[in-house]
């Protein structure tokens, strides 16, 4: 494993590089934000992103550490080489897996606390918002909540799935992208530590009624896209387990007026990268992967490079053609990356067609389990 994972850092080195190079030239403006949805006459589609867990491991923190001289910690490096997909989405979304820190004390499992400073790294890869409901939520109790979005507010980028009250629990902000309003749920199986007795609101529990409700709820709110993250699965295993499956097949039934509740699902936690498929006409991520992590242990204690590979969804949605209408998917692709353990960057393998042996065969293995559902009949595609 680890000879394999030397084999592919050469070979993506001048990817790297490459792309650092021409990351200015390839980063484009967003389209303006605008106070609510206009007439339909000038309705825009727009491209969501969407990326895996961001779980940094102690070595992932020292390698930040590094990059910022020493002197507090600068993850921007980690991920731009993916920032040129992330910055031309018309919506951008990650999964912080981590809560954050404070006074120094960070450090990986089993109960992480990851700097804040990824809040800013965050910001300046494109990203608008982050899913933070996950099995780490609670890690440092509601201290670590709190410092959270605290950090991902003074950064700008929108948050949803955990709380620090009730009123933040209940509310349901929206999120503009072209001219449409996007609802971002989040919500996980469980967490490592217990909910707090009194703290019932501060981390989303995935429940289909309370999905459904939410989604229900966001809808009459304005939102002309219902997206859902779900943080769960069985780890380490490449294909959905049946709770997934069940939970996809629930969220992608429930309509209103004729309308689907909910008009697309991103899953995380499985530390691989698993299936896309489209299901009862909406698309479902089962699991996005690991965007960044340090070296991964599957569940026999062996080091697993699946473990620093994922996917970047990328959904083109466009306009209903009446007022009241679906948003569609108009393109529906995957975009293959890892992370790079040695070097601590997230390398794009799309961009990689002709790097070497090593990265072509992680970026045709990835290939192989996202289309492993018969996605490819529905239209997904690998992107670049």
């Amino acid at each position: 494993m680890v000879a394999r994972r030397h084999a592919v850092a050469l070979a993506v080195t001048a990817l790297l590089a490459a792309g650092a190079a021409c990351q200015a030239q390839e980063r484009e403006s967003r389209q303006p934000q605008r106070p609510g949805p206009p007439a339909a006459s000038a309705a825009r589609g727009f491209t969501l992103v969407a990326s895996g867990d961001i779980l940094p491991h102690s070595s992932v923190i020292e390698r930040a550490q590094f990059d910022a001289g020493g002197t507090g910690y600068d993850f921007r490096p980690m991920l731009a080489d993916i920032a040129p997909v992330v910055s031309r989405a018309g919506l951008a979304l990650c999964h912080m897996d981590t809560v954050y820190g404070a006074n120094g004390l960070y450090g990986g499992a089993p109960a992480f606390r990851s700097p804040p400073e990824i809040a800013q790294a965050l910001a300046a890869t494109g990203y608008d918002g982050c899913s933070t409901a996950s099995g780490h939520s609670l890690d440092d109790g509601a201290a670590g909540v709190q410092r959270t979005l605290d950090a991902l507010d003074g950064a700008g980028v929108r948050h949803t799935g955990t709380a620090r009250s009730q009123a933040e629990a209940d509310a349901l902000p929206l999120l503009h992208a072209g001219s449409a309003e996007v609802a971002h749920l989040s919500y996980t199986y469980g967490t490592d530590f217990p909910v707090p007795a009194e703290q019932p609101w501060s981390v989303d529990l995935a429940d289909e009624h309370r999905i459904l409700a939410d989604a229900r709820a966001a809808r009459k709110a304005g939102a002309d896209v219902v997206v859902v993250s779900v943080d769960g699965g069985t780890e380490w295993q490449d294909a959905p387990d049946e709770r997934q499956l069940a939970l996809a097949r629930a969220l992608t039934a429930s309509r209103t007026g004729g309308r689907p509740d909910i008009d697309l699902v991103l899953g995380t936690h499985a530390h691989v990268p698993q299936a896309y498929e489209k299901v009862n006409g909406t698309w479902v991520v089962y699991g996005l992967g690991d965007q960044i992590a340090g070296e991964m242990f599957n569940g026999q204690g062996v080091e697993d490079p699946r473990g620093n590979e994922s996917t970047v969804a990328r959904f083109t949605f466009a306009p209903p053609a009446k007022p009241g209408g679906r948003w569609e998917v108009a393109r529906a692709e995957f975009l293959p990356q890892m992370f790079d353990v040695d070097a601590g960057r997230v390398v794009d393998l799309g961009k990689a067609l002709a790097q070497g042996a090593g990265v072509q065969g992680v970026r045709d293995r990835i290939r192989d389990v996202v289309l492993s559902r018969g996605a490819a009949k529905d239209g997904l595609v690998m992107g670049e």
